[in-house]
Protein backbone atom coordinates (compact mmCIF):
# COMPACT_ATOMS: atom_id res chain seq x y z
CA UNK A 1 0.00 0.00 0.00
CA UNK A 2 1.25 3.46 -0.86
CA UNK A 3 1.43 5.49 2.35
CA UNK A 4 0.06 8.95 1.90
CA UNK A 5 2.19 11.72 3.29
CA UNK A 6 -0.20 13.02 5.95
CA UNK A 7 1.94 15.21 8.18
CA UNK A 8 1.40 18.30 10.21
CA UNK A 9 3.23 20.86 8.12
CA UNK A 10 5.47 23.46 9.67
CA UNK A 11 4.56 26.97 8.68
CA UNK A 12 7.33 29.57 8.75
CA UNK A 13 5.29 32.36 10.30
CA UNK A 14 1.52 32.53 10.62
CA UNK A 15 0.35 35.99 11.58
CA UNK A 16 3.77 36.52 13.12
CA UNK A 17 3.20 40.13 14.07
CA UNK A 18 0.01 39.47 15.98
CA UNK A 19 1.55 36.49 17.73
CA UNK A 20 4.58 38.52 18.77
CA UNK A 21 2.32 41.15 20.34
CA UNK A 22 0.60 38.61 22.55
CA UNK A 23 3.52 38.29 24.98
CA UNK A 24 3.03 35.40 27.39
CA UNK A 25 -0.66 35.00 26.53
CA UNK A 26 -1.09 31.73 24.62
CA UNK A 27 -4.19 32.79 22.65
CA UNK A 28 -4.02 35.82 20.39
CA UNK A 29 -6.80 37.42 18.36
CA UNK A 30 -5.00 38.12 15.09
CA UNK A 31 -7.12 41.11 14.09
CA UNK A 32 -6.42 43.07 17.29
CA UNK A 33 -3.15 41.54 18.47
CA UNK A 34 -4.68 41.14 21.94
CA UNK A 35 -3.61 38.11 23.99
CA UNK A 36 -5.81 36.04 26.29
CA UNK A 37 -5.07 33.43 28.96
CA UNK A 38 -7.72 30.97 27.72
CA UNK A 39 -9.20 29.97 24.40
CA UNK A 40 -12.70 30.69 25.71
CA UNK A 41 -11.72 34.27 26.50
CA UNK A 42 -10.25 34.79 23.03
CA UNK A 43 -13.33 33.36 21.32
CA UNK A 44 -15.54 35.49 23.54
CA UNK A 45 -13.67 38.60 22.45
CA UNK A 46 -14.53 37.84 18.81
CA UNK A 47 -18.17 37.21 19.65
CA UNK A 48 -20.49 37.31 16.66
CA UNK A 49 -17.90 38.90 14.37
CA UNK A 50 -15.28 37.35 12.11
CA UNK A 51 -11.92 36.63 13.70
CA UNK A 52 -8.90 34.34 14.06
CA UNK A 53 -7.40 32.96 17.25
CA UNK A 54 -3.71 32.04 17.00
CA UNK A 55 -2.73 29.29 19.46
CA UNK A 56 0.84 29.21 20.77
CA UNK A 57 2.69 25.88 21.07
CA UNK A 58 1.72 23.94 24.17
CA UNK A 59 -0.55 21.30 25.65
CA UNK A 60 -3.82 22.76 26.89
CA UNK A 61 -6.13 21.04 29.35
CA UNK A 62 -9.10 23.20 28.46
CA UNK A 63 -11.99 23.43 26.00
CA UNK A 64 -14.11 26.13 24.43
CA UNK A 65 -17.57 26.85 22.99
CA UNK A 66 -18.23 29.07 19.97
CA UNK A 67 -21.64 30.73 20.24
CA UNK A 68 -21.67 32.67 16.95
CA UNK A 69 -19.69 34.46 14.29
CA UNK A 70 -17.11 33.27 11.78
CA UNK A 71 -14.23 31.80 13.74
CA UNK A 72 -10.82 30.44 12.76
CA UNK A 73 -8.63 28.66 15.32
CA UNK A 74 -5.11 28.25 13.98
CA UNK A 75 -1.92 26.86 15.50
CA UNK A 76 1.01 29.28 15.31
CA UNK A 77 3.12 26.22 14.48
CA UNK A 78 1.01 23.37 13.10
CA UNK A 79 1.08 20.22 15.21
CA UNK A 80 2.33 21.88 18.41
CA UNK A 81 -0.97 23.18 19.81
CA UNK A 82 -2.55 20.21 21.62
CA UNK A 83 -5.95 20.08 23.32
CA UNK A 84 -5.77 17.17 25.71
CA UNK A 85 -8.52 15.37 27.56
CA UNK A 86 -10.97 18.14 28.56
CA UNK A 87 -14.42 18.28 26.89
CA UNK A 88 -16.93 21.12 27.19
CA UNK A 89 -20.59 20.33 27.95
CA UNK A 90 -19.75 16.63 28.04
CA UNK A 91 -19.21 16.75 24.27
CA UNK A 92 -15.89 17.87 22.79
CA UNK A 93 -12.78 20.01 23.11
CA UNK A 94 -14.43 22.44 20.68
CA UNK A 95 -18.21 22.85 20.59
CA UNK A 96 -19.04 25.00 17.57
CA UNK A 97 -22.29 26.94 17.10
CA UNK A 98 -21.27 29.73 14.77
CA UNK A 99 -21.96 30.59 11.14
CA UNK A 100 -18.62 29.17 10.03
CA UNK A 101 -15.71 27.54 11.83
CA UNK A 102 -12.20 26.74 10.64
CA UNK A 103 -9.64 24.66 12.55
CA UNK A 104 -6.07 24.64 11.24
CA UNK A 105 -3.03 22.75 12.55
CA UNK A 106 -4.51 21.67 15.90
CA UNK A 107 -4.06 18.33 17.72
CA UNK A 108 -6.96 16.82 19.68
CA UNK A 109 -6.41 13.83 21.94
CA UNK A 110 -7.77 11.74 24.83
CA UNK A 111 -11.41 12.91 24.64
CA UNK A 112 -13.92 10.69 26.45
CA UNK A 113 -17.35 11.42 27.90
CA UNK A 114 -20.09 9.41 29.66
CA UNK A 115 -22.26 8.97 26.54
CA UNK A 116 -19.33 7.55 24.57
CA UNK A 117 -19.12 10.37 21.99
CA UNK A 118 -16.15 12.34 23.29
CA UNK A 119 -14.84 14.24 20.24
CA UNK A 120 -12.18 16.68 19.23
CA UNK A 121 -14.83 18.78 17.51
CA UNK A 122 -18.62 18.81 17.91
CA UNK A 123 -20.29 20.92 15.22
CA UNK A 124 -23.80 22.00 16.18
CA UNK A 125 -24.50 24.72 13.60
CA UNK A 126 -22.95 26.36 10.56
CA UNK A 127 -20.22 25.00 8.30
CA UNK A 128 -16.86 23.56 9.28
CA UNK A 129 -13.45 23.42 7.62
CA UNK A 130 -10.65 21.34 9.18
CA UNK A 131 -7.14 21.55 7.74
CA UNK A 132 -3.81 19.97 8.66
CA UNK A 133 -5.06 18.68 12.04
CA UNK A 134 -4.68 15.48 14.04
CA UNK A 135 -7.34 13.62 16.03
CA UNK A 136 -6.17 10.69 18.14
CA UNK A 137 -6.91 8.41 21.09
CA UNK A 138 -10.49 9.59 21.51
CA UNK A 139 -13.99 8.20 21.12
CA UNK A 140 -14.66 10.32 18.05
CA UNK A 141 -12.68 12.74 15.91
CA UNK A 142 -15.42 14.97 14.50
CA UNK A 143 -19.13 14.65 15.28
CA UNK A 144 -21.84 16.89 13.84
CA UNK A 145 -25.54 17.40 14.18
CA UNK A 146 -27.93 18.06 11.29
CA UNK A 147 -28.21 21.30 9.34
CA UNK A 148 -27.84 23.08 6.00
CA UNK A 149 -24.09 23.63 6.27
CA UNK A 150 -21.15 21.71 4.85
CA UNK A 151 -18.03 20.03 6.24
CA UNK A 152 -14.63 20.11 4.54
CA UNK A 153 -11.64 18.09 5.78
CA UNK A 154 -8.21 18.31 4.16
CA UNK A 155 -4.75 16.96 5.01
CA UNK A 156 -5.78 15.66 8.42
CA UNK A 157 -5.22 12.43 10.35
CA UNK A 158 -7.72 10.38 12.35
CA UNK A 159 -6.02 7.74 14.52
CA UNK A 160 -7.18 5.35 17.24
CA UNK A 161 -10.75 6.61 17.20
CA UNK A 162 -14.16 4.97 17.51
CA UNK A 163 -15.70 2.54 19.97
CA UNK A 164 -18.53 0.00 20.27
CA UNK A 165 -18.63 -0.88 23.95
CA UNK A 166 -20.44 -0.12 27.24
CA UNK A 167 -23.82 -1.02 25.69
CA UNK A 168 -23.85 2.39 23.98
CA UNK A 169 -24.31 3.25 20.31
CA UNK A 170 -21.03 3.04 18.44
CA UNK A 171 -18.82 6.07 17.94
CA UNK A 172 -16.86 6.52 14.70
CA UNK A 173 -13.68 8.17 13.48
CA UNK A 174 -15.71 10.87 11.74
CA UNK A 175 -19.51 11.04 11.95
CA UNK A 176 -21.26 13.70 9.88
CA UNK A 177 -25.01 14.12 10.31
CA UNK A 178 -27.70 15.21 7.88
CA UNK A 179 -25.86 18.17 6.39
CA UNK A 180 -25.70 19.39 2.80
CA UNK A 181 -22.29 18.03 1.83
CA UNK A 182 -19.04 16.47 2.99
CA UNK A 183 -15.65 16.85 1.32
CA UNK A 184 -12.67 14.81 2.56
CA UNK A 185 -9.34 15.07 0.74
CA UNK A 186 -5.72 13.98 1.27
CA UNK A 187 -6.40 12.65 4.77
CA UNK A 188 -5.51 9.49 6.66
CA UNK A 189 -7.67 7.19 8.77
CA UNK A 190 -5.95 4.40 10.69
CA UNK A 191 -5.81 2.17 13.78
CA UNK A 192 -9.56 2.41 14.41
CA UNK A 193 -10.87 1.22 17.76
CA UNK A 194 -14.43 0.34 16.71
CA UNK A 195 -17.24 1.60 14.50
CA UNK A 196 -16.71 3.00 11.02
CA UNK A 197 -13.75 5.07 9.91
CA UNK A 198 -15.96 7.58 8.07
CA UNK A 199 -19.73 7.71 8.52
CA UNK A 200 -21.92 10.34 6.88
CA UNK A 201 -25.59 11.11 6.30
CA UNK A 202 -24.93 14.03 3.96
CA UNK A 203 -26.76 14.27 0.65
CA UNK A 204 -23.52 14.80 -1.28
CA UNK A 205 -19.94 13.60 -0.80
CA UNK A 206 -16.53 14.15 -2.37
CA UNK A 207 -14.08 11.70 -0.80
CA UNK A 208 -10.80 11.85 -2.70
CA UNK A 209 -7.15 10.80 -2.33
CA UNK A 210 -7.41 9.50 1.23
CA UNK A 211 -5.83 6.53 2.99
CA UNK A 212 -7.91 4.10 5.07
CA UNK A 213 -5.42 1.77 6.76
CA UNK A 214 -7.12 -0.80 8.98
CA UNK A 215 -3.96 -2.91 9.41
CA UNK A 216 -3.82 -2.17 13.14
CA UNK A 217 -7.57 -1.68 13.60
CA UNK A 218 -9.48 -3.27 16.47
CA UNK A 219 -13.07 -4.59 16.05
CA UNK A 220 -13.71 -2.04 13.30
CA UNK A 221 -16.48 -1.90 10.71
CA UNK A 222 -16.73 -0.20 7.29
CA UNK A 223 -14.21 2.21 5.79
CA UNK A 224 -16.89 4.53 4.34
CA UNK A 225 -20.52 4.33 5.42
CA UNK A 226 -23.00 6.42 3.42
CA UNK A 227 -25.70 5.71 5.95
CA UNK A 228 -28.66 7.09 3.97
CA UNK A 229 -27.21 7.17 0.45
CA UNK A 230 -25.50 10.06 -1.35
CA UNK A 231 -24.48 11.45 -4.70
CA UNK A 232 -21.00 12.69 -5.56
CA UNK A 233 -17.64 10.96 -5.87
CA UNK A 234 -15.43 8.48 -4.04
CA UNK A 235 -12.16 8.48 -6.00
CA UNK A 236 -8.45 7.86 -5.59
CA UNK A 237 -8.66 6.33 -2.11
CA UNK A 238 -6.55 3.46 -0.80
CA UNK A 239 -8.16 0.99 1.60
CA UNK A 240 -6.55 -1.87 3.48
CA UNK A 241 -8.73 -4.14 5.60
CA UNK A 242 -7.19 -5.65 8.72
CA UNK A 243 -7.72 -8.92 10.55
CA UNK A 244 -9.53 -7.72 13.67
CA UNK A 245 -12.97 -6.76 12.35
CA UNK A 246 -16.40 -6.55 13.90
CA UNK A 247 -17.76 -6.61 10.33
CA UNK A 248 -15.57 -7.35 7.32
CA UNK A 249 -18.41 -7.86 4.84
CA UNK A 250 -17.86 -4.58 2.94
CA UNK A 251 -15.49 -1.66 2.44
CA UNK A 252 -18.12 0.90 1.37
CA UNK A 253 -21.85 0.83 2.10
CA UNK A 254 -24.69 2.74 0.44
CA UNK A 255 -27.81 3.46 2.53
CA UNK A 256 -27.55 0.62 5.08
CA UNK A 257 -29.79 2.64 7.44
CA UNK A 258 -32.46 3.56 4.93
CA UNK A 259 -32.53 5.48 1.64
CA UNK A 260 -33.01 9.22 2.18
CA UNK A 261 -30.91 10.42 -0.76
CA UNK A 262 -30.76 8.98 -4.26
CA UNK A 263 -27.39 7.42 -5.10
CA UNK A 264 -27.70 7.03 -8.87
CA UNK A 265 -25.36 10.03 -9.18
CA UNK A 266 -22.66 8.44 -7.02
CA UNK A 267 -19.39 7.61 -8.82
CA UNK A 268 -16.86 5.23 -7.21
CA UNK A 269 -13.76 5.06 -9.37
CA UNK A 270 -9.97 4.83 -9.23
CA UNK A 271 -9.76 3.41 -5.71
CA UNK A 272 -7.85 0.41 -4.41
CA UNK A 273 -8.96 -2.15 -1.84
CA UNK A 274 -6.96 -5.02 -0.34
CA UNK A 275 -6.35 -7.08 2.77
CA UNK A 276 -3.33 -7.01 5.04
CA UNK A 277 -0.58 -9.37 3.82
CA UNK A 278 -1.30 -13.02 4.53
CA UNK A 279 -5.03 -12.53 5.09
CA UNK A 280 -7.44 -14.47 2.90
CA UNK A 281 -11.19 -13.83 3.18
CA UNK A 282 -14.21 -12.76 1.15
CA UNK A 283 -15.59 -9.24 1.22
CA UNK A 284 -17.47 -6.79 -1.01
CA UNK A 285 -16.11 -3.46 -2.18
CA UNK A 286 -19.51 -1.69 -2.44
CA UNK A 287 -22.55 -3.03 -0.62
CA UNK A 288 -25.64 -1.27 -1.99
CA UNK A 289 -28.79 -1.46 0.14
CA UNK A 290 -30.88 0.24 -2.55
CA UNK A 291 -31.85 -0.30 -6.18
CA UNK A 292 -30.05 2.90 -7.24
CA UNK A 293 -27.54 2.24 -10.00
CA UNK A 294 -24.31 3.44 -8.39
CA UNK A 295 -21.66 3.98 -11.05
CA UNK A 296 -18.69 1.82 -10.12
CA UNK A 297 -15.76 2.41 -12.44
CA UNK A 298 -12.29 0.90 -12.58
CA UNK A 299 -11.04 0.08 -9.09
CA UNK A 300 -8.08 -2.10 -8.10
CA UNK A 301 -9.45 -4.92 -5.97
CA UNK A 302 -7.48 -7.73 -4.37
CA UNK A 303 -8.52 -11.34 -4.78
CA UNK A 304 -11.51 -12.24 -2.62
CA UNK A 305 -13.13 -8.80 -2.95
CA UNK A 306 -16.36 -8.78 -4.93
CA UNK A 307 -17.05 -5.55 -6.83
CA UNK A 308 -20.58 -5.03 -5.48
CA UNK A 309 -23.69 -6.67 -4.17
CA UNK A 310 -27.29 -5.74 -3.44
CA UNK A 311 -28.32 -6.15 0.18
Amino acid sequence: MRTLSITLLVSAAITATAFAQSGPSPFTVAESGQGFPTLSAAIGAIGDRKGTVIVAPGTYHECAVQQGGDLTIRAATPGTAIFDGVPCEGKAALVLRGRTSTVDGIVFQNLRVPDGNGAGIRLESGSLTVVNSLFRNSEEGILTGDGPGSVTIDRSTFRKLGRCDRDLDCAHGVYIGRMASLTVTRSRFDQGMGGHYLKTRTARVAITDNSFDDSAGHVTNYMIDLSNGATGTITGNEMVQGRDKDNYSAFITVAPEGREHGSAGLVIDGNSASFVPGLSRSSTFVANFTDDAVRIGSNRLAGGIKVQDRR
